[in-house]
């Protein structure tokens, strides 16, 4: 099986990524069908998901996508946080990961997901015994393979995925020190998430002016409060330009570096219109 590619992230529907408080909230369900939508068309066919984000609306949403459209498209969903926000139901521990594929199955209505990732490291669990259950769950083809996300190097050696799905960016470059090469050098697909650094290589945020409403930097702006320096906007205006200078798009200039350094990205849209530069990037690197 090949990953590669462009994945559509559905983590903000129904909510903001797996965080119990903003269950409910995020992307709505038509805009996230007209995401869907404009996905399909584009040629995008593989579709990421969690079976905590929106508390499961996600999953759900997508499974009824799916029977309503006559489209199958190949998933992606992982595991580890609560699907109701109990701190005290979280993990990887096998019966757990068995418990929450089970449902996620129910969810999306399928009988095997794609692809199966676990969503972060858990300490409380050894990593030998997560990988032996996802070995299992694919020996019983519930799963066609399984990889790992927001992993280090050491778990990444020890492991053998399939697929790795960490952070990576023009301003999130760690895993270009060893685990983008250990992944090419193993033939493990290396599939980041953030490509666009949580909006922050689209324009949207300038120096000195506030935030926009409803972005991610007023919503959940932990992961990105480093970006908040002069340095990081000398960079921005100097992508800025060079996106002019070549005619297209920051956001799209953006991906496309992405798509050409890994063997894919899994971008993530608040509305259908913003798949437009990840067209724009998957055209790019077509030339």
């Amino acid at each position: 099986m090949s990953f590669s590619g462009v994945s559509l992230g559905c983590g903000n529907f129904g909510g903001v990524g797996s965080a119990p408080e903003f269950f409910g909230q995020g992307i709505a369900r038509d805009e996230a069908f007209a995401i869907m939508d404009r996905a399909w068309e584009a040629g995008i066919h593989w579709f990421d998901t969690a079976d905590a984000y929106g508390g499961g609306a996600s999953e759900r949403w997508i499974g009824e996508w799916m029977r309503d459209r006559g489209a199958r498209p190949q998933l992606t969903t992982k595991v580890f946080h609560s699907t109701v926000g109990n701190v005290d139901d979280t993990g990887l521990a096998p019966g757990r990961i068995r418990r929450q594929l089970e449902s996620s199955l129910v969810r999306l209505g399928v009988d095997r997901v794609d692809l199966y990732l676990a969503h972060e490291p858990d300490a409380t669990v050894p990593l030998g015994d997560t990988v032996a259950c996802l070995e299992s769950l694919q020996d019983e083809g519930l799963v066609g393979a399984w990889g790992l996300s927001n992993f280090g190097l050491p778990e990444i050696r020890s492991a053998g995925p399939a697929l790795v799905q960490n952070s990576f960016s023009l301003l999130d470059r760690a895993d270009e020190r060893d685990v983008l090469p250990y992944c090419r050098e193993h033939g493990i697909a290396y599939v980041p998430f953030g490509p666009l650094a949580g909006g922050w290589l689209t324009g949207k945020y300038r120096r000195g002016a506030s935030f926009p409403a409803g972005s991610r930097m007023t919503q959940r702006p932990g992961p990105y409060e480093r970006y908040v320096d002069d340095a990081v906007f000398d960079r921005l205006e100097e992508l800025e330009r060079d996106a002019a200078e070549r005619g297209v798009s920051m956001a799209a200039l953006a991906f496309a570096w992405v798509l050409e350094r890994c063997d894919g990205a899994v971008c993530g849209p608040n509305r259908a219109e913003h798949l437009d530069p990840v067209i724009e990037a998957m055209e790019l690197v077509a030339r």
